[in-house]
């Protein structure tokens, strides 16, 4: 069939929306009709070569639409099934899954290199097969994804707010409530209030966290981190030690989750040094590919037992994990409709990238 998608042709370049084709489903696979995809920093990685993949590609990994059919001995999904997709495929046998750990599933391995998991390719224009962002490849209105990709999701949800669950806001939540193991009474900061630290953000709330410190240079960031549940904000690490210092009588944090656009090694030492004794720092964001130096007090972090722990998915099971946040927004418990700052047809997406580029939006949103 033929669809429309946004495409990435070099490091570099635009996202470029043309007709494409698209292959049916393979065994195992499901067809896919787009109601949203969001516009996640990930793919910005495409496009700056921080995650390096063969071009070209489709991107998008944040979505939800409806099954429009599946392949051989799919069993698990129908044709008109609502569905969010999540950026990590899950097996549920390899050894990883069975011991919890589904974000590490080792289908997962090679989600960002472009074909899918049989080796082979579902999009193709221009002459060229086209790769698929972590083998989904939102941005265009239809898709074949993996049923290992998918999770059913109750009837009469809200799709397009659905979308955002398939990978900021489970991450972010996940962030602090799974790899910090933020608790009632805890003090939280979180670095960086884009699309996945806002919803660190609500994590941390969630938690139960009598203190909770946005940092975010971006004043409205720092506005929309109080309306999520901070109950502080500082527009630096440098002024949020201060902030945190002081409220905390010296104790300091007990997790600072990393979410900025991009990791730095030169973040490591400040993030330590706002968490106190057995402190976490966690780092989500993503780094620059040849990123192997970072800047850290070794003593420190011996002599007050802290730890640095690394988050994929925020250590989630979308399988699990996604149904409850959706259950937890219909009771008022989670918010999403506030994580939208702005909504863009996909022949908009540049325009939706440059806002994010320029901090005007904490998540844009494509609807199609």
């Amino acid at each position: 069939m033929k669809t429309t998608a946004a495409v990435l042709w070099e490091q570099g370049g635009k996202w470029e929306v043309e007709e494409v084709e698209l292959d049916p489903p393979g065994p195992g696979e499901v067809l896919v009709e787009l109601a949203a995809s969001g516009l996640c920093h990930s793919d910005e990685h495409l496009v700056t070569g921080d995650l390096p993949v063969p071009y070209p590609v489709i991107g998008g990994h944040e979505g939800a639409g409806r099954i429009v059919e599946v392949g051989a001995g799919v069993t698990e999904v129908s044709a008109g099934d609502p569905v969010v997709m999540t950026f990590l495929p899950s097996c549920g046998r390899c050894s990883y899954c069975v011991r919890g750990y589904t974000s590490l599933c080792d289908d997962g391995a090679g989600a960002t290199l472009g074909p899918q998991l049989d080796g082979t390719y579902r999009f193709h224009a221009r002459g060229e097969d086209l790769g698929q962002m972590c083998l989904l490849g939102t941005f265009a209105k239809h898709t074949v994804v993996p049923v290992k990709s998918v999770v059913k999701i109750d009837e009469g949800f809200p799709l397009h707010l659905a979308a955002l669950v398939g990978c900021g806001v489970t991450t972010g939540f996940g962030s602090a409530v799974r790899t910090a193991e933020l608790r009632a009474g805890d003090t939280a900061v979180v670095v960086g209030v884009g699309g996945i630290g806002a919803n660190a953000v609500q994590g941390a709330k969630v938690a139960g966290c009598r203190y909770i410190v946005g940092v975010d240079p971006v004043e409205f960031k720092r506005e929309k981190a109080v309306e999520l549940g901070a109950t502080h904000t500082a527009a630096s690490m440098d002024e949020a030690w201060e902030l945190v210092s002081s409220i905390t009588r010296g104790q300091l944090a007990d997790a600072c989750i990393l979410t900025t656009g991009v990791a730095e090694g030169s973040y490591l030492q400040p993030a330590l040094q706002l968490v106190g004794k057995k402190g976490r720092v966690v780092v989500t964001a993503l780094s620059q590919a040849d990123q192997d130096q970072a800047s850290l007090s070794l003593l420190e972090l011996t002599l007050y037992e802290k730890q640095i722990r690394g988050a994929l998915f925020g250590s989630s099971n979308g399988q699990h994990d996604v149904p409850r946040l959706l259950e937890m927004y219909n009771l008022g418990q989670l918010k999403l409709d506030e994580l939208i700052t702005r909504e863009y047809s996909l022949e908009e997406i540049n325009q939706g990238y440059q806002d994010m580029r320029d901090g005007r939006n904490i998540r844009g949103l494509i609807r199609y």
